[in-house]
């Protein structure tokens, strides 16, 4: 299949985090492992099937011009189960930002939803059926 996309893939997210020892802290706690990189204002981890990297930055390092609130773009990580992640991440102290939410037409199988970590970040988590359907068909 011929890529058409200027779009390639995601490469690395970046959070920011102004306790960045914390968040360090209470990410590897989520992950079950220590990032990878590791150095004085940054670390990253990287995760799942593709290995695409999750950056934390020590927020003193923002751009300027960066919203105070949280909002804007979410991403969306596939998980096995929404529920168990969903429920994971608030035992960690993440706060809902969007409950568990079924898309689609009824019984698609795609389903949302977002917290807020205790950094200001917001972590969308998703079941959905065509990611699984194009690992299926990347590990055929």
């Amino acid at each position: 299949m011929a890529q058409s996309s200027v779009l390639r893939g995601m490469a690395t997210l970046t959070f920011y985090a102004a306790d960045h020892a914390a968040a360090k802290k209470w990410y590897t706690e989520f992950f079950g492992e220590a990032p990878y990189f590791d150095m004085p204002g940054y670390f990253e981890f990287r995760l799942g099937d593709y290995q695409h990297e999750l950056g934390i930055i020590d927020a003193k390092y923002a751009p300027a011009a960066r919203a105070a609130a949280t909002g804007g773009a979410i991403t969306y990580w596939h998980v096995n189960d929404i529920k168990a992640t969903f429920d994971q991440l608030t035992a960690l102290g993440a706060t809902e930002f969007e409950p568990i939410t079924e898309r689609g037409q009824e019984g698609s199988g795609f389903a949302t939803a977002a917290l807020t970590d205790p950094f200001g970040n917001i972590i969308g988590i998703m079941t959905n059926p065509h990611y699984v359907k194009m690992l299926q068909q990347k590990n055929a």
